[in-house]
């Protein structure tokens, strides 16, 4: 079966940054995207926030299987009626991998409830990321730890809720430690945050990092049937046992109830 795959790319720094276009000339969600296309059991596109819709349309998200989201700089541009349908269609089983400063994506905020702050400081520092739990899908083919020659540093406390579990944890040449890697269930769909990515570095070239991602991918493909979440109103008549209806309801026979 082949997974099919979106990756939301924001697309601002490729088009603002000389750094930034000279390392991903294409733009950083033609790389991701390119990486997982690798496999053959992936097939990626990518679409980006300046497409109708952000690219994400009812007919596009109906045919993804994962979705992987990259934002820095524009978190606040992305229109609510978007985060909505996203997180309709996670709550229905599609998978979702946010990526590195995505952790400020509305997206995600809204998924954990909670600010999803961090520390963070921008010089070019050696990460080392501590494989958790080795017998985990996410991390095969993978050894001990992963290493970035060169990365943006990540701090705890990192604002989260408990993650289902932990897949990474960074270290990093100045001292500070970081849960690089963590998953979560929401409604049917599978969540996996992974941390590496900072647009000034060539990271989402990395083979390892590559793997990760596809590993990811493959993990948070939906399983079973599609989760539809409504409230309906079951009319006594087809109730499993029979049912009499005694004194009076606040809503008529067939109306929807508030929401």
């Amino acid at each position: 079966m082949t997974i099919k795959v979106t990756v939301w790319g924001e697309n601002v720094h490729e088009q603002t940054n000389e750094v930034v276009a000279r390392i991903y000339p294409e733009g950083m969600h033609a790389c991701i995207a390119a990486g997982l296309n690798e496999d053959p059991q992936i097939e990626a596109r990518a679409v980006t926030l300046q497409d109708p819709e952000h690219g994400l349309t009812e007919a596009l998200l109906d045919d993804t299987d994962v979705l992987l989201w990259w934002g820095h700089a524009a978190h606040g541009d992305v229109r609510d009626e978007i985060v909505d349908r996203v997180q309709a269609r996670v709550l229905q089983g599609m998978g979702l991998l946010v990526l590195h400063s995505a952790h400020y994506a509305k997206i995600f905020k809204r998924l954990m409830g909670t600010t999803c702050s961090l520390k963070w400081r921008e010089a070019g520092e050696r990460e080392r990321l501590w494989v958790v739990n080795p017998g985990h899908p996410i991390v095969q083919g993978l050894g001990d730890y992963l290493e970035l020659p060169h990365t943006e540093m990540y701090g705890e406390p990192f604002a989260v809720p408990n993650p289902d579990e932990v897949i990474f944890i960074s270290a990093f040449e100045g001292g500070e430690v970081f849960r690089s890697g963590l998953t979560y269930k929401r409604g049917n769909g599978k969540i996996f945050y992974f941390r590496p990515g900072h647009e000034t570095y060539p990271i989402y070239y990395d083979q390892q990092v590559r793997r990760v991602l596809k590993n990811g991918v493959k993990w948070a493909c939906p399983e079973g049937s599609r989760w539809i979440d409504r409230c309906p109103n079951v009319p006594p008549e087809q109730a499993p046992n029979p049912v009499e209806v005694k004194g009076e309801g606040l809503h008529k026979p067939g109306e929807e109830g508030f929401k």
